[in-house]
């Protein structure tokens, strides 16, 4: 496509420096049939701790950084006043049906009725663990949000009666309720059918407010992207990064990092704290529920960082920023 940016192509869009190749599609469709058999009629268990969320800091917060996981890569974000989801998903299960597909391991830590008003929503990309039609139908019937997606999202939301929505390319940025809000490269793809690969895009997020930023990683392979992402609005006072879904690495490295690449890429974009998500929720690949973040620790160790600077926290905690 003459003129376009690199990411463009006729009719989607692609990594541009992916550090590793994607799989083969018989090795995608095979692993992907597999997940669904194990996860429908073997499913996991896990018995990950969780906190009772400090409902009073998030209700009456009239202005101070907070952040509240609410399990995968679903947090309440909450800077100058404004309250923001990421990747919203409240449902059993991340799948297009009810019956199959990967299902929860651990519930949701904050109650979706115990939400406050919520007054925006960033959405990373289209696949059903990030993207949940049910949840997204709630927030407009009870919240009636704003919504930023990545480019070519708008009409999935269109189709449901939803037009409070903008879409944004890499390195587009919208200002909203006092806060700059910018599309961020990431390494990943896209399709919520076997026919509509890469047709939307993907990516990350940074929220600036007046003092404070945070960057959301949404679901990405590591890549030399990271860098660039710290160099144009870095430094970030709090960074959240996926560290789950990385065996078998055949299928997974392309487009997820381990716990030890997260670190690479909190390095990378500069940031202070590190919130690790995409782990201990959805069972979605074939490493342990509870290993990310054993192996986010152990890393962390052996660079000997700060700790303090590492939260691994707990489904439904809430810290300040």
């Amino acid at each position: 496509m003459p003129g376009a940016p690199a990411h463009h192509r006729e009719r989607g869009f692609a990594n541009v420096n992916p550090s590793h190749e994607a799989a083969g599609g018989w090795t995608r469709f095979t692993f992907f049939i597999s997940r669904i058999w194990a996860s429908t009629f073997s499913p996991r268990t896990a018995n990950l701790p969780s906190i009772a969320s400090d409902l009073a800091a998030i209700l009456d917060n009239r202005g101070a950084a907070t952040v509240t996981w609410v399990g995968h890569a679903t947090l309440l974000i909450q800077l100058d006043g404004v309250n923001i989801l990421t990747d919203p998903n409240w449902s059993n299960r991340a799948s297009p049906v009810s019956f199959a597909g990967p299902r929860r391991v651990s519930p949701p830590g904050l109650k979706f009725e115990d939400l406050p008003p919520i007054h925006v929503v960033l959405i990373s990309h289209d696949h059903y663990d990030h993207l949940d039609e049910a949840t997204v139908k709630r927030l407009v019937a009870e919240h009636r949000p704003r919504f930023l997606v990545p480019l070519r999202l708008t009409q999935w939301f269109t189709d449901l009666g939803i037009t409070d929505v903008d879409e944004l390319d890499w390195w587009d940025r919208r200002a909203l309720r006092g806060l700059t809000f910018t599309c961020v490269p990431a390494q990943h793809f896209s399709g919520r059918t076997l026919w509509d690969r890469n047709r939307r895009l993907w990516g990350g997020w940074v929220v600036a407010g007046r003092a404070k930023r945070a960057y959301f990683a949404g679901d990405t392979g590591y890549f030399d992207g990271f860098k660039e992402i710290g160099k144009r609005l870095g430094p970030f006072d709090l960074a959240a990064i996926p560290i789950g879904a990385y065996v078998p690495a055949v299928i997974m490295k392309a487009s997820h990092t381990t716990p030890e690449e997260a670190l690479r890429a909190f390095a990378d974009v500069r940031g202070q704290r590190f919130i690790p998500i995409h782990w201990g929720t959805f069972d979605l690949a074939e490493e342990p529920p509870d290993e990310p973040p054993q192996r986010l620790v152990a890393e962390t160790r052996r660079l000997r960082l700060d700790l303090d600077r590492i939260w691994v926290l707990k489904h439904g905690e809430t810290r300040f920023w």
